[in-house]
């Protein structure tokens, strides 16, 4: 969960945020403080852009911009050019005048200069396998945010995992919660989360299998182990979620809560405390579907088939993984075993079981549950051939419709959560044909929902700027592309691209939304993450949280900047900033990162 109590961290750490700074940005902000001509500013995909890719990049000034462009090759030579466009009639903060460049025409392989009369704004690249390897380089991340054996350590972390609170067993029994993923800045664990991301890892391997290498082994060490990378990755959270199912009518949902936000501290130098001494047990939570919460803002819980709906399809999707090598059937049983009971108990207990806090007065307060039990049965359907499994997911397929954070202009934190409905992609490759016209319909009302959102900035970016943001853009990045896969129609593909585009750099701010990517790129480099401020050692692939709008910047408890906001000059209606204080816009976190592994799969497959 996103939070950490406000406190002012030591002189080290904030002067190191601060000497990490591009020293373009720099320079620019410099040159306007001294009352200089106004800065001209391009904003591109950082990871490049392959041959038959849309490419618009886009240039601001704070005055208007008259005359030519033209964009030159290595070798100084004009290769396109032409009047500049009007500009979009649409600013952002202190620029009013933005102007969109259609580089569509820039086919063969190279790296180029834009110019705007005698300026050069910029280069942009093009190459065949421009964000081939990205997808790849995110699971950097998730293997840092394992628990248990953490590689990017090399140390065992929280072996107590944990003690029980509600459930049949007397308060404080003992299960075994250990491994999973922490999961963001803090070392919470949540089923809620690792649920979707599990399945989605599993789902991108399965539309992309040629795409990860064999590089580590099933610890997350160098040295392949003959089974793919993301595949690793999704085993370590099969076998958390497996642990949380110890008997058929058991499933455990959360382990640990905000009694976890101390201050930074290593997760094997635990001091949280439980109630079991520092650095002791922590609590694991039942999936009850009831309100919950040890202290005094509990849930809103209605059910558990949120959780048990994606349970379900992670663990389908692992028998369809692992189902046909003979070495692997008996985990591949164990599996969809246990997707069918946890199904079940979803069937029985509609609803959404919420995430827990302790004393803080935020939480994941997820409302949907038709969705996860759509894309669950769909998957069983495909896992047991059992007729029953395929009609309840075309009555959840009913119930859901439209409905989720695509397309929506407002939502309360995780409200929508997965944010996009993988249910009816799932769903329309098993359904008959008047059905997936319907699942068709369905995500289309909302593709165009967010067309009508998107035209109200100049970067096309279809999301409300809320908490968490950039997992909205992931979203509908990627509920554009599965349409676009499921139907053929490439009708969205203006509207992908920018949200693939606006991850990647092609924001006020030119800044990658992944740290460490695009290498020698412009990138967060002072996440609000423990391992990175105590070690000092960069994290590849972790997707930050994104930019929120001003007033919920300013409204949220304990956040902050450790020094002045190098951005000011790029602030608009929404603010992000790479500070170490700022959890709301500059925190990474496992589910958002999960989602872009599935996402950047689909763009690497894309033409």
């Amino acid at each position: 969960m996103k939070l950490f109590a406000r406190r002012r961290w030591p002189r080290r750490v904030r002067e190191a945020s601060r000497g990490l700074r591009p020293l373009a940005l720099f320079l620019a902000l410099a040159a306007a403080a001294r009352g200089a001509e106004p800065t001209l500013h391009l904003r591109h995909n950082q990871s490049g852009y392959r041959p038959a890719d849309l490419k618009r990049v886009m240039l601001f000034s704070e005055a208007p911009l008259k005359g030519r462009y033209e964009v030159r090759d290595a070798g100084g030579r004009v290769v396109l050019g032409g009047p500049l466009p009007r500009d979009l009639g649409a600013g952002w903060g202190r620029f009013p005048l933005h102007y969109e460049l259609s580089l569509d025409a820039l086919r063969s392989p190279g790296t180029y200069a834009v110019r705007v009369g005698h300026a050069q704004a910029g280069m942009v690249a093009v190459a065949p396998d421009a964000h081939r390897d990205l997808a790849a380089s995110l699971l950097e991340f998730l293997r840092q945010q394992r628990c248990g054996y953490n590689p990017f350590l090399d140390v065992v972390c929280h072996p107590f995992d944990g003690r029980t609170a509600y459930g049949p067993r007397p308060p404080g029994s003992y299960v075994d919660a250990r491994g999973g993923w922490h999961d963001a800045g803090d070392q919470l664990k949540y089923l809620l989360t690792a649920s979707n991301a599990t399945a989605q890892l599993l789902l991108a391997h399965r539309l992309a299998p040629d795409l990860f290498p064999d590089a580590f082994d099933e610890l997350g060490r160098p040295g392949g182990n003959g089974r793919s990378d993301v595949l690793d990755e999704a085993r370590w959270g099969l076998q958390w979620l497996l642990r949380l199912h110890p008997a058929p009518g058991e499933l455990y949902h959360q382990v640990a809560d905000d009694r976890d936000h101390v201050g930074w501290k290593l997760p094997h130098e635990e001091t949280s405390d439980y109630g079991w001494g520092k650095g002791g047990y922590r609590v694991v939570y039942f999936a009850d579907g009831r309100p919950q919460g040890l202290g005094q803002y509990p849930s809103a819980s209605t059910g558990v088939a949120n959780l048990a709906g994606r349970y379900a399809a992670a663990m389908a999707l692992a028998w369809q993984t692992w189902r046909d090598d003979p070495r692997e059937r008996p985990f591949a049983e164990r599996c969809r075993q246990a997707g069918i009971e946890v199904y079940g108990l979803g069937r029985e207990r509609e609803g959404v079981q919420q995430g827990n806090s302790y004393g803080a007065p935020y939480r994941y307060g997820e409302e949907t549950w038709a969705d996860d039990m759509e894309w669950g049965a769909a998957a069983l359907f495909e896992a047991t051939s059992e007729r029953r499994y395929l009609d309840d997911a075309v009555r959840y397929a009913g119930l859901i419709g439209a409905s989720s954070a695509v397309g929506r202009d407002s939502a309360g934190h995780y409200q929508y959560y997965p944010f996009m409905n993988a249910g009816h992609f799932a769903l329309s490759a098993v359904a008959e044909e008047g059905v997936k016209a319907e699942l068709a319909r369905y995500y289309r009302d909302g593709l165009a929902a967010a067309e009508r959102l998107a035209a109200m900035n100049p970067y096309r970016v279809g999301v409300p700027f809320i908490w968490c943001s950039n997992n909205l853009v992931v979203a509908l990045a990627t509920q554009a592309a599965l349409y676009e896969r499921m139907t053929g129609d490439a009708a969205f593909r203006p509207l992908l691209f920018a949200q693939w585009d606006w991850l990647l750099g092609r924001n006020p701010w030119g800044v990658s939304m992944f740290t460490g990517l695009p290498a020698g790129g412009v990138f967060p480099r002072n996440p609000h993450l423990s391992l990175t401020q105590l070690t000092r050692r960069l994290v590849r692939g972790g997707l930050v949280d994104g930019p929120v709008y001003a007033r919920i910047f300013e409204s949220l408890k304990g956040v902050g900047l450790s020094g002045p906001d190098d951005f000011a000059v790029f602030q608009g209606e929404a603010v992000y900033h790479d500070d170490v204080m700022d959890y709301s816009t500059n925190e990474p976190t496992m589910d958002g990162t999960a989602s872009a592994v599935l996402l950047t799969a689909l763009m690497a497959g894309a033409r």
